[in-house]
Order: structure tokens, then sequence, then C-alpha cells
């Protein structure tokens, strides 16, 4: 059976050049541009990466991978990335690994950002996959009843198995939202945008222009 993800994953490692600062997302796709990444650098690859969780740290740290914060860097040349959802525009949801507010802030601080993605993250509207949300505890209570009354049906994300409030690397609490649909990203944006508590959202709207997609058939399209 193809393995989509590590297709796409390891394809992207080929845009990344000697002397570059790398963004290095989360989540099971970008895993294996990290294990790519690993022997490339054990090769002589000359790099820094910029991690966007502490699981991604350690992954990169196993595999030697020289890293830095983003306060060390100017700018970042190059991220890669997945997405949980990615519509016709290249817009997509992200945050299904609870690092949205450091996978947004490493994106927004790169020239070219890389989303790699299997086949089955490819949608017509965002919104079935659960739009998460990071929250700050102080007062989140709060936030979920704005959230309700604006009908986005917010349910506590809970580490796997327990009743324990999942808790991101930022010391956070994550809502993930109950939207079906999403007809107007950008109107819902700046709704999340507007609540006092709210952190971060999981939509990536106009962030990437670049996307690998691996396939069933064993082939990768680019977009």
């Amino acid at each position: 059976m193809v393995n989509m993800k590590k297709l796409a994953g390891e394809k992207a490692c080929e845009e990344i050049k000697e002397g570059m600062v790398v963004g290095l997302g989360t989540g099971s796709t970008t895993f294996y541009a990290i294990e790519e990444l690993g022997r490339r650098v054990s090769a002589g690859l000359k790099i820094q990466a910029v991690a966007t969780s502490k699981k991604t740290e350690e992954l990169a740290s196993e595999r030697l991978i020289p890293l830095v914060s983003l306060n060390e860097v100017h700018e970042i040349d190059l991220t890669i990335d997945g997405a949980d959802e990615v519509d016709s525009f290249l817009n997509g949801i992200k945050g299904g690994g609870g690092a949205l507010f450091r996978e947004k802030m490493v994106a927004l601080h790169s020239k070219r950002n890389l989303w790699v993605v299997d086949e089955t993250k490819l949608v017509q509207e965002l919104g079935a996959f659960p739009l998460p949300v990071e929250v700050l505890p102080f007062g989140y209570r709060q936030v979920e009843k704005e959230l309700v009354a604006l009908g986005f049906h917010p349910r506590l994300r809970n580490v796997f198995n327990s009743k324990e409030p999942f808790i991101t690397d930022n010391g956070n609490y994550i809502f993930d939202l109950s939207l079906k649909k999403i007809k107007n990203t950008e109107l819902l944006a700046q709704k999340l945008d507007s609540i006092s508590g709210i952190l971060e959202h999981g939509l990536f709207l106009q962030v990437t222009s670049e996307l690998l997609i691996g396939k069933k058939d064993g082939t990768i399209e680019k977009r």
C-alpha cells in the first residue's frame, strides 16, 4: 500500500537548499520530511531549523538537525508543514495536533510555506474537520459561552482517553468547533480574532501558495 504522507513529505525536502533557515511543521506528514531532512543533514547539508512544537523539537534533535528559536532568526526561508483540510483556494484548517499558534507564527514569518498533504485532506469547503481555537485558561468558560452563543458548538479538547484538558506547548486549552461547512472563512476569522481570551485559531488563510499532494497511485501533484 502506498504511503501517501511519506511520498509528499520526502518530496518536500527537495526544496531545501544549503544555508537555508527551515521551519519544521508538526504532524504525521511532516514527520517524514523531518526524517528525510535528518538523512540529508547527516550527509553534509548545512541548514538551521525552527520547530513549531516541542514534539518536532524532539524529533529534529534525535536526527541531529541544528535548531534555533524563532527569536534568533530574521526570517525563515521555507517552512514545510501539513494541514488537516485544504480547499481549492489553498486555505486550510490546522491544529489537529495542538500546535496551531506556533505553526502560524512560524508560517507568517516565512518567505515560503509549502504544505504537504495526502489527497484525503482536499475539500471543496473547509469545516468538516473541527476548527481548533487556542484559549487562555483564565476565563476560558467565558470564551466558551461566547462561542456557544455564536452557534460554534465548542468542545474542550481532552487528553486522549482522559477527562483532563489537553494542554498546548504554550500552557493553554483548545476548543474544537463543530462547524460542518464554513461559508465565509474571512468573516469567521475576524469574529474569532475579536474574542478576548482566544490566543489563536486554526484558520490559515492565504498563508501558502504551494501544495504537495501524495496520491494513492504513488504520484505527487504540485499546486
